[in-house]
């Protein structure tokens, strides 16, 4: 599958790299300028720079045209992605930078990586309570359905997630994950819900094993692949097909 069928099926797709370090990053002024000014060498239209609170830095293209990439530095983690690309490579390609540039320019090496994530996300607008929406796609024809079959009964607060083992050894995991951005407070009746999406996010992990020495672009690789297998054939199918279908449903009641 390719990105223009996700782009069918979402309205907007991320395709995101985080690298997790064991020892806090560098917060030393000189260091930070430094490396996002290499990842602006190579992509120029990366030209806004901020930073959050606790000291996370960020560098992003315009977001208006509703295809940017962006790149992060926070306390213990370091993230790389682009929304809504036109195709993996190019998002690929940004990644693989900033894992060549992290051990030369932030000092992290194979010992510092506690996991490296490979993440597939989708937001789904819809104008209603997101609750209902994942219930009725996804509960249908479980067990915990029959809860709301219970008078008066409806879902108010439903985001399921999953983490399962991809490896024999555990160290290679996948992460499935929806959330609703409906509130409980929200006075659903007065018809009044949050303009937010239904997000929905699919991760590829890797822990270095204790044995043998980390390869991050190695991992990357391999974790990218296992990503886009299991998202054709597991998470579209199973998770983002029932979601679509179920709130355009909603949208012609």
């Amino acid at each position: 599958m390719i990105p223009n069928s996700y782009s069918s099926l979402c309205d907007d797709l991320y395709l995101d790299m985080y690298i997790n370090t064991e020892l806090e990053l560098p917060t030393e002024r000189d260091t930070i300028l430094a490396f996002f000014e290499r990842i602006q060498k190579q992509y120029p239209s990366m030209g806004r720079f901020y930073r959050r609170e606790n000291n996370e830095y960020y560098l992003e293209e315009d977001r208006n045209p509703g295809q940017y990439r962006w790149a992060s530095l926070e306390i213990d983690r370091i993230g790389s992605g682009m929304v809504n690309p036109s195709d993996f490579e190019t998002a690929y390609n940004q990644d693989r930078l900033v894992l060549e540039l992290v051990p030369y320019m932030l000092g992290v090496n194979h010992l510092d990586i506690d996991s490296l994530d490979v993440t597939f996300a989708m937001d789904f607008d819809y104008v209603g309570s997101h609750d209902e929406i994942i219930a009725e796609a996804l509960l249908s024809q479980s067990a915990f359905s029959s809860l709301l079959d219970l008078p008066e009964a409806r879902p108010i607060g439903f985001s399921p997630a999953l983490v399962i083992a991809l490896s024999e050894d555990d160290r290679t995991q996948g992460r499935i994950s929806i959330e609703s951005k409906t509130s409980v407070y929200e006075p659903k009746k007065k018809g009044r819900f949050t303009d937010e999406s239904i997000s929905l996010s699919f991760t590829v992990r890797q822990y270095p094993a204790t044995d043998e020495k980390f390869e991050p672009l190695k991992s990357f690789e391999h974790q990218c692949r296992l990503a886009e297998e299991l998202m054709a054939e597991q998470i579209v199918p199973n998770f983002v097909k029932p979601l679509t279908e179920t709130i355009a449903q909603k949208r012609l009641t």
